[in-house]
């Protein structure tokens, strides 16, 4: 291995993170003009690893967004911490595969510290069961996994050696503003996104008790009912106390996709949002929001761990296993081969601590309620949702109603002092700011907000130049 090679690739990484505060936050150039400066054809003979890096480093700069920054609200995207990002850095070095305890056991280790970790910090049941997934969608597909098995065992029905065929239907009911990816959990894990009853939410997306009663009622179905933390248009919550004394009194298995609002429950001003959490069977959350870690960071929590080893394990002869029941990460995750990904949530827990986890959770929900106070006080600006979170919800209308926010946000984008995704909310398009970046400041805001208006202002007055 060369040192240089090390040394130099570590310069050119210094170098683009001394420069996300500043450059423009969108990327630069169009995909043709990457594709040309990336592609070609493929080398017949080896190149030069440090030419490889140079090239790579120097074509790709242009198509690069500056996601790691603070002004970057689109997605729910954090940015990775030093801590987290130097930790990731060992992983590779590292190269370890944390399928088993006897391929590494410091990566065993290291998992189950983490996991404990998690499970305190949550307030989840202290003996669930944990697994280091991609992201939130792969925690969501492994948490359907597990209640599929749980719910067809319960019924007499051996799902992991029958399989589905002939197996007797599981209901799956979820919130009508469910995120998209608990239809394609459903579809991977076989139980099909079409099939999934919609249950009716309240204007800002949360699950009606009510309705999920009756949705419930008159069935004896095995179900399995999914409920959110963190609705990704408007950040409400599901009343989950409340949803699981349902569920459960109708034997359905609970669910909760937090694949950012979880982590309410670690800020001490905000964990009122999700009363009941800890009465759900699975949960799934995204460590590369809120926690602020490179990605390939999900998490899948389990309350009834035989169920989620059943689902995920597999078994060979050459899979040599401890006999004392040490921690292997397989029986957790859907793959064998994997990224010791627990390390950088491991490095970050250690480094915020709770109060400073509470302390960024906090600043980033009072970040997006000043943002949206903003707004809000220009003719024209619309703010949609309860900002309870770190979603805010802006519509944009001339004084003839019409709805330019499409508008906005290209011109937003295109001036690139921030950047804002959009949505579509109650049949019509909105801007979607979320604010979930460790380093976003007041000052971060204000000049984002002053860019939005700006950008509002120059359509209202059919002043297009930015």
């Amino acid at each position: 291995m060369s040192d240089s090679l090390l040394t130099r690739t570590c310069h050119l990484a210094q170098t683009f993170l001394r420069s996300v505060n500043d450059r423009p936050v969108r990327a630069t150039a169009t995909a043709a003009e990457l594709a040309s400066a990336l592609g070609g054809t493929l080398p017949d003979d080896p190149e030069d690893p440090h030419n490889v890096i140079e090239h790579l480093a120097a074509a790709a700069e242009s198509g690069l967004l500056a996601s790691q920054g603070p002004r970057y609200f689109g997605f729910v995207i954090g940015g990775s911490t030093p801590s987290a990002m130097a930790a990731d850095w060992l992983v590779s070095a590292w190269d370890q595969n944390a399928a088993l305890h006897v391929m590494s056991p410091a990566i065993a280790a290291i998992e189950d510290v983490t996991a404990r970790w998690l499970l305190e910090l949550l307030g989840l049941p202290r003996d669930a069961s944990v697994g280091f997934v991609t992201g939130a969608t792969m925690a969501n597909v492994t948490a359907l996994a597990a209640a599929r098995h749980e719910m067809l065992r319960r019924v007499g029905w051996d799902v992991e050696a029958k399989g589905l065929q002939g197996a007797p239907l599981i209901r799956v009911l979820a919130g009508a503003e469910a995120h998209s990816s608990i239809r394609q959990a459903a579809r991977l894990v076989g139980l099909g996104a079409g099939t999934i009853v919609p249950i009716d939410a309240d204007d800002q997306g949360r699950m009606g008790p009510d309705a999920l009663g009756a949705a419930l009622a008159g069935t004896s179905d095995p179900t399995i009912v999914c409920a959110q933390a963190g609705n990704v248009n408007t950040g409400a919550c599901d009343p989950l106390g409340n949803l699981a004394a349902i569920a459960h009194g109708h034997g359905a298995w609970l669910h909760v996709d937090g694949a950012f609002g979880l982590w309410a429950a670690a800020a001490s001003g905000r964990r009122h949002l999700l009363a009941g959490i800890d009465l759900a069977d699975s949960w799934a959350t995204d460590c590369h929001k809120w926690l602020n870690v490179p990605y390939d960071s999900g998490v899948v929590v389990v309350a009834h761990p035989a169920a989620h080893r059943a689902s995920m394990s597999q078994t060979a002869a050459y899979l040599i296993r401890a006999t004392d029941e040490q921690r292997d990460g397989m029986d957790w995750t859907p793959e064998a081969s994997r990224r010791a990904r627990g390390v950088p949530i491991y490095a970050a827990l250690r480094t915020f601590g709770r109060s400073g986890i509470d302390a960024l959770i906090e600043r980033c929900c009072r970040a997006a309620s000043h943002m949206a106070s903003i707004l809000d006080r220009e003719a024209g600006v619309t703010i949609l949702n309860e900002v309870v979170l770190n979603q805010v919800l802006a519509r944009f209308g001339l004084p003839d109603g019409t709805n330019v926010s499409p508008a906005v946000i290209e011109y937003v984008q295109a001036e690139g002092v921030c950047w804002a995704g959009g949505t579509r909310w109650n049949g019509e398009p909105a801007m979607r700011i979320s604010v979930s970046n460790w380093k976003t400041t007041d000052e971060d805001i204000d000049r984002s907000a002053a860019s939005i208006l700006r950008c509002f202002r120059s359509i209202a007055g059919e002043d297009i130049g930015l």
